[in-house]
């Protein structure tokens, strides 16, 4: 046997060697990685336990954008079908002469259901000088027997009455004194005066804006009222603007011409007094305090040297303060006091003196916290009607 002939023989014993060797070192390879593994998941087990975090992240359970902007969406449409057959459009005609003959003319605005008999609050600009009303409610039924009941003298208010109705949905009303700036409304109305139950979303941008509103050239100062960007068009007016709870927290009163997305309302609560009284006597009568004066800012407070940066400062450089004989003088508030609450709400972050006041229904009282001299004082007053 040659040596070439012995060394594929030698070469392949040795082969087969190596080829038991590769096998064991792939066995004792597989079992120390086995047992490596099987440390590591023990190890990783102990850390785990041993430091394990509070809270765990399910990732499954984590909502995707799409699904946030589906339940805000489904959030919207659970508010209009709330409140959408609590909002009406309300159509007026009225004649005016002309050189040559009559001229029919007819206006739209909107109007909040209050009572299932009835009674509808909307602005006083949207029914004033109307021969004819009507109203459609959502359901696209007209009625023609409605008269204005009467209105609030010191602000942009209308209660209407339509005869013979026992089933009208009333809306729900919130709290205007809780609003804050960014939440999210609705406003709904009739848009145009021809698309009615229109509905627009927004967020509350401010909240005590003044203004003056025009209308045929009638200006109207309005205070407290509440600012959004919702879209507010002509025709919305006297329609109500509401959070997302579906609950009612302003009426729908003018835009700002000359910008975008700028609209006003004013806060529920300025009417719940009458709405109170109403719904009590049937009458429409606003509760009095009497008396004039300057709302505080940083301005006013350093031009009369005042201790508070917020208040209500009871001054007037043109007539009284105080009104002679008005539930004001009776309670004991004199000129220069500075009215810092009425009832538990301060006076500034939750409204004007007269919003405030304008909650409560004549014949009631309510107490009255001031400054005087520097030092704290409390008045009950009791209210009577406006103008009685």
């Amino acid at each position: 046997m040659t040596e070439d002939n012995q060394r594929p023989m030698g070469g392949k014993a040795v082969a087969n060697k190596r080829s038991a060797a590769v096998i064991k070192y792939t066995v004792l390879t597989l079992l120390l990685l086995t047992m490596c593994f099987g440390v590591g998941i023990g190890g990783g087990y102990v850390a785990i336990q041993l430091y394990k975090p509070s809270t765990v992240v399910d990732r499954s359970a984590v909502s995707d954008e799409s699904a946030i902007v589906g339940a805000q969406r489904s959030d919207v449409t659970d508010v209009v079908d709330k409140v959408g057959a609590s909002v009406v459009s309300i159509i007026t005609t009225s004649q005016r002469k002309t050189l040559f003959a009559d001229q029919v003319e007819q206006g739209a605005g909107s109007g909040i259901i209050l009572t299932s008999d009835g009674w509808i609050l909307t602005n006083k600009h949207v029914v004033s000088d109307s021969g004819q009303l009507s109203v459609i409610t959502s359901d696209g039924t007209k009625y023609d027997k409605v008269k204005v009941a009467g209105t609030d003298p010191l602000n942009d208010l209308a209660f209407l009455k339509v005869s013979d109705v026992k089933t009208f949905k009333p809306a729900t009303l919130g709290d205007s004194s809780a609003v804050r700036v960014g939440q999210g409304v609705l406003a709904i109305g009739n848009s145009l005066g021809e698309f009615q139950n229109t509905v627009t979303n927004g967020i509350i941008s401010g909240t005590g804006r003044p203004i003056y509103a025009q209308d045929d050239g009638d200006v109207e100062t309005l205070t407290d009222l509440l600012q959004t960007d919702a879209a507010i068009n002509p025709g919305n007016s006297g329609g109500p603007l509401v959070n997302l709870s579906g609950q009612v927290i302003g009426v729908n009163t003018a835009i700002a011409e000359d910008a975008q997305s700028i609209g006003f309302s004013i806060p529920i609560n300025s009417a719940k007094g009458i709405i109170k009284h109403l719904k009590k006597t049937g009458k429409i009568e606003r509760a009095y305090l009497g008396i004039n004066y300057i709302s505080i800012n940083p301005e006013v407070a350093d031009k009369y040297t005042l201790p508070v940066k917020v208040g209500a400062y009871v001054f007037s450089e043109k007539g009284d303060s105080v009104i002679a004989g008005s539930p004001a003088e009776k309670a004991g508030i004199k000129s220069k006091d500075i009215i810092v609450k009425v009832g538990n709400l301060k006076v500034g972050d939750k409204g004007s003196v007269a919003s405030l006041v304008s909650e409560y229904a004549t014949g009631e009282t309510v107490e009255i916290t001031l400054l005087r001299g520097g030092e704290e004082k409390t008045v009950r007053v009791t209210l009577v009607t406006y103008g009685g």
